[in-house]
């Protein structure tokens, strides 16, 4: 009796842990399918020039990174126009020329060109000039996710910064224009 009830211990165990182990890649797969279907979608506004790349951090060129809200912080891109807003959470001491804490610049975009590597990443590159911005900007989107950075550099300093975070369609995008 003694045998056959640690037995029974040991299968209820495995068989916990199978559930377990089946439970698992049934989330990676689900997860995997998820970042496939964001990255055709990201692709395809990439391609149709009507995204917003929502920026979860941005690194400064003295290498410090700031973690951000993605509904203040992006690069857009819609009919021709782009859109690159800063957004800081200490704008109660400084509420910097957007009222956010930060800047935005708007202007036209000019030069798209998208190029793919043997991995799958999407490299969009653009220029963007407007009364207040003159900069060009390279995004990379991760091949099978919609994860991707922008690096921004401006053509009158080496103030670049690079913006990391997650492309999506414009219309599906629920950012906040600051002034």
């Amino acid at each position: 009796g003694v045998i056959n009830a640690q037995q029974t211990r040991k299968e209820i165990r495995e068989a916990k842990r199978e559930a377990a182990r089946k439970k698992m890649e049934a989330e990676k797969a689900l997860e995997a399918q998820q970042d496939s279907i964001a990255f055709e979608k990201a692709l395809v506004a990439l391609k149709e020039g009507s995204f917003v790349l929502e920026a979860d951090n941005i690194m400064f060129p003295n290498g410090i990174i700031r973690y951000v809200t993605s509904s203040t912080n992006y690069v857009e891109v819609q009919d021709g126009q782009g859109i690159v807003q800063t957004a800081f959470s200490n704008f109660s001491y400084n509420p910097g020329p957007n009222g956010l804490g930060g800047v935005t610049v708007q202007g036209n975009i000019s030069e798209p060109e998208i190029k793919t590597d043997k991995h799958g990443n999407v490299f969009y590159n653009f220029s963007i000039s407007g009364i207040a911005i003159s900069a060009t900007i390279s995004i990379t989107l991760t091949g099978g996710t919609n994860e991707a950075s922008a690096y921004i550099s401006p053509n009158f300093n080496n103030n670049n910064i690079t913006m990391t975070g997650h492309i999506v369609p414009y219309e599906e995008s629920a950012v906040f224009q600051g002034m």
